[in-house]
This record gives structure tokens, sequence and C-alpha cells, in this order.
């Protein structure tokens, strides 16, 4: 609703523009790093407890013994979701009643305002804290609050968002998987030999044919070495785009998340598990302490 009307304020907005949504982004990044920590940590001891310990009689007493290995567990994607999920919605049910009763909206439109200011949309149809003064409320508190739901909403939000992504490559993943499951179907023959789907090479039953690794491995896919068997005029498909740019983008995201967090991390052996692997900005920082979580401890 407040905008810049001289020259010099539109020239100081650009300048400051471009360190404050620097500094709001690290910050984003920053809340989101400690919060999936604490998401994780607090998982992983509730699974200890759980799993990892088992009470067990022993010469008339009872000893705990540890009856599984919990090395390197991390919590499940969908269980991180939900948290987030669940913490967005309490924030936003809680502000909405704050603004149901301050700007006498409804509670349905309180709602969709919350979502839009939230997920920084901001389309401007509904703004908060705009009058001068708000009977039966001190305006002041009334507009710390609604600083405070607005920061701690963004925040939730943002990370929701970030976790949705890693579902959805996932899903996307799955999806490519199954379009391909039926090709290499297609080339096998019950009874005879086994016939390569690319070189049309003839390969023995008891041979074990070489898997394409898919776009997740950091195996170099077949395309790559076959480039200069390839004809000029083929047209090269989606998967063999995403595993020749392969290499390129790993260290792009190895970059901008050392850069995010300040240091260097060498990446577990089992940072693929449970849908967390990779991952550019704030995905590489949560990705990144996920799977630290359960080495620190």
């Amino acid at each position: 609703m407040t905008t810049p009307a001289t020259i010099g304020g539109k020239v100081f907005l650009m300048f400051y523009g471009l360190l404050g949504c620097a500094s709001t982004i690290l910050f984003f990044n920053l809340f989101l790093e400690r919060v999936i920590t604490v998401i994780a940590v607090v998982l992983k001891s509730c699974h200890e407890k759980r799993h990892g310990n088992a009470v067990l009689p022993q010469n008339g007493r009872q000893t705990r013994t540890k009856v599984e290995d919990l090395s390197g567990w991390k919590p499940s994607v969908y269980c991180v979701m939900l948290i987030l999920g669940v913490a967005a919605i309490l924030v936003s049910c809680c502000a909405s009643a704050m603004y149901s009763a301050t700007e006498g909206w409804g509670y349905l439109d309180s709602l969709y305002f919350c979502f839009v200011a939230f997920s920084t949309i901001g389309f401007g149809d509904m703004v908060s804290s705009q009058r001068t003064v708000y009977e039966g409320f001190p305006t002041a508190a009334y507009r710390v609050c609604n600083f405070l739901f607005i920061l701690t909403g963004v925040c939730c939000i943002y990370s929701l968002f970030n976790v949705i992504s890693i579902v959805i490559k996932q899903v996307l993943n799955w999806l490519l998987r199954r379009l391909e499951s039926p090709c290499r179907c297609c080339f096998s023959r019950k009874g005879n030999p086994h016939r390569h789907p690319r070189r049309n090479v003839v390969v023995p039953r008891n041979v074990r044919t070489r898997r394409d690794p898919s776009i997740e491995t950091d195996a170099v896919n077949e395309s790559e070495t076959d480039t200069g068997r390839r004809m000029s005029g083929e047209m090269i498909s989606m998967r063999d785009f995403l595993a020749a740019n392969k290499v390129n983008l790993a260290l792009m995201q190895k970059q901008l998340s050392d850069m995010a967090i300040g240091h260097s991390r060498q990446p577990s052996s089992s940072s693929r598990q449970n849908g967390f692997s990779g991952g550019v900005g704030a995905l590489g920082i949560m990705n990144n302490r996920l799977a630290e979580t359960s080495v620190d401890r």
C-alpha cells in the first residue's frame, strides 16, 4: 500500500531491494536449517526410544539392550512435511482469529489473507494494519503481533514449500521409472536371448545386462559415452539431456549449498535415503542438515 513517489526514493528502493531481499532469503535459509535440525533431532530421539532400545529381563532385573543400529537413520520427508504443514496451519488459524477480530474480516477471508501474505504472493486486495487507530485494541500491540505472525508464517510456508518440492521431485522420478519399465519389458522375451534396446546386441541369458542408472544416481549415463555413435540428426530424449547435464548441475548445487552454509560438508553414504538428496540453495541446506543430524548424534 506504500510506494515511493520521488525519483530518489525509487532509485534508493532498487539498491536497497538488492541488499534487503538477499538478507531476507539468507534469514529464511537459516530458519529452515534450524527448524529441520530440531525436527530431525526430535524425531530421531523418539525413534530411538521406540525402536532403538528394548527392555529385557536379566537375572531378575530389567536391562535396556540395543537392538537396532540407528547410526544412519534419518526422518522421512513425509514426516517433516506433515510437521511443517501442521505448524503452518496453526500459525494461520491463530493469525486469522486475530485479523477477524481487529480488521473486521470474515474468518475465511482472514485465512485467505494469511495464505496470500505468508506465501509472499501479495495481491494487495487485503492488507492488514492500515488503520491509524483500532478501537478496543491497543494499536502498538496489534502491529507487533501482526509483524510476528507474518514473519513466523512466511518462514513456515517457505520451509513447507521446500519440502513439498522434494516430494514433487520424488513423484516425477517415480513417473520416469514407470515410463521406462514398459520399454524394457518390450525388449525381453521368454525363452529367447535378451537384446539390448539401444545397441541391438545379443546377450546370453546367464549374463546380467547393465541397468541404466537413473537420474538420481551419480553413475555415468550410457548416453554420455555413446556421443560419438549418436547420429547427428537424432533427437536427444529428456532423460539423456538430464543425465548429460548432471555433472554441471551437481557442481552448481554444491557451490550454492557451500556458500549458503559457509563451509563445505562431506555427503554421507546414506544421504539419499528417504528422499533427501541434493537440492539447490535452501534444498541443499535442508538436505545437508538432515544428513548431519544422524552423524552428529
